[in-house]
């Protein structure tokens, strides 16, 4: 496997990872936790998904051919809690998503050396991927905590559970 191709297997592997931690963080979840904030000018859950798919639909749509900061995309508006339901928040999650590993599929080995715009801004391809993983990461610990906050001893750890290490390591070494 060339490098490229090795470089955006694992920025899709990252990327699943982290989805996958707001996917089993919502499942402890209610309609009313998502929309619960720690204060008053604080975001809920639902309002950084929200933040999170805007963010996504407009980086990776048509990302090669048009700035990945859509003139179409009111960022503000991102962070007003309008979700009434947590499936309609849920399907926005899945939209960014969908839209971003579709984008990532298109990458291929003639054009991975293209420079695409971010707010007028020349990126690699390398440079955009690893700013938008640093971004949701980001924005992915934030609904995981405030998840565990709301959740409290009820929470289910999504690694390895305090003082379970060694037992993990055990497993994880055994022959």
């Amino acid at each position: 496997m060339n490098l490229q191709a090795e470089y955006l297997k694992s920025i899709l592997f990252e990327c699943r990872r982290y989805k996958s931690l707001g996917d089993k963080t919502f499942v402890q979840l209610n309609n009313a936790d998502l929309h619960w904030k720690y204060e008053s000018t604080g975001n809920s859950i639902a309002v950084i998904v929200k933040h999170l798919s805007g963010n996504m639909l407009s980086r990776w749509t048509n990302f090669f051919s048009e700035d990945g900061e859509k003139t179409w995309r009111n960022r503000d508006s991102e962070f007003e809690d309008t979700y009434k339901t947590k499936e309609a928040m849920l399907v926005a999650w899945e939209k960014g998503w969908n839209c971003f590993f579709d984008a990532i599929q298109e990458i291929n080995e003639e054009n991975f050396n293209n420079t695409i715009k971010i707010r007028n801004e020349p990126h690699s391809i390398p440079q955009a991927l690893n700013r938008q993983l640093a971004h949701y990461s980001y924005h992915i610990g934030q609904i995981v905590l405030l998840g565990k906050t709301i959740k409290g001893e009820n929470w289910v750890s999504l690694s390895i559970p305090k003082g379970q290490s060694k037992a993990f390591n055990q497993e994880k070494f055994k022959d």
